[in-house]
């Protein structure tokens, strides 16, 4: 290893708490009067969440209760990837929301290259879908957590493994 200290960049999302904001949120449509006799279902999948409701109207309300519980819950709005609301058979219409989970390829570039040219005494690695930083000095790591937490990317980070 090239250095005594590391630390991983990531950009992933607590599973256990999406799925209880969104329980959450189901059981508020259930009690909310101006959601009575409406169609409401929202399914979750691995890399995505599927609404299905009356009308883009009702849409934009469980967009803004999805967003609001899970803040709550401390989970990034960064993570969902609004789609268009598309008509489906009977009139009802359907979003899909993408889960963003890693970083992308492009992205992961981007900050090594600004964090190699910030930060010479750090060695940043891509490895998969993460950034291992590693270096000499904790003070010179904690600068680079520092920095990349002022970025405003489109995903959001987190810093593991901080050895």
């Amino acid at each position: 290893m090239a250095g005594d200290a590391s630390f991983d960049v990531v950009s992933d999302f607590d599973e256990q708490e999406l799925r209880n904001a969104l329980d959450q949120v189901r059981r508020e449509v259930g009690t909310r009067f101006d959601f009575k006799g409406v169609t409401v279902e929202l399914e979750q999948s691995k890399t995505e969440l599927t609404l299905l409701t009356d009308d883009e109207h009702r849409a934009a309300a469980i967009k803004d209760l999805i967003e609001s519980k899970a803040i709550k819950r401390n989970l990034s709005l960064k993570i969902f990837d609004w789609g268009e609301v598309v008509p489906a058979g009977g009139n009802k219409v359907r979003q899909e929301i993408t889960l963003r989970r890693g970083l992308p390829e492009d992205l992961a570039r981007k900050l090594v290259k600004q964090i190699r040219d910030e930060f010479p005494k750090v060695q940043p690695r891509i490895q998969g879908d993460a950034i291992r930083v590693a270096g000499k000095s904790k003070d010179e790591l904690q600068k680079v957590i520092v920095r990349l937490r002022e970025l405003d990317e489109a995903v959001p980070l987190q810093f593991e493994n901080y050895r």
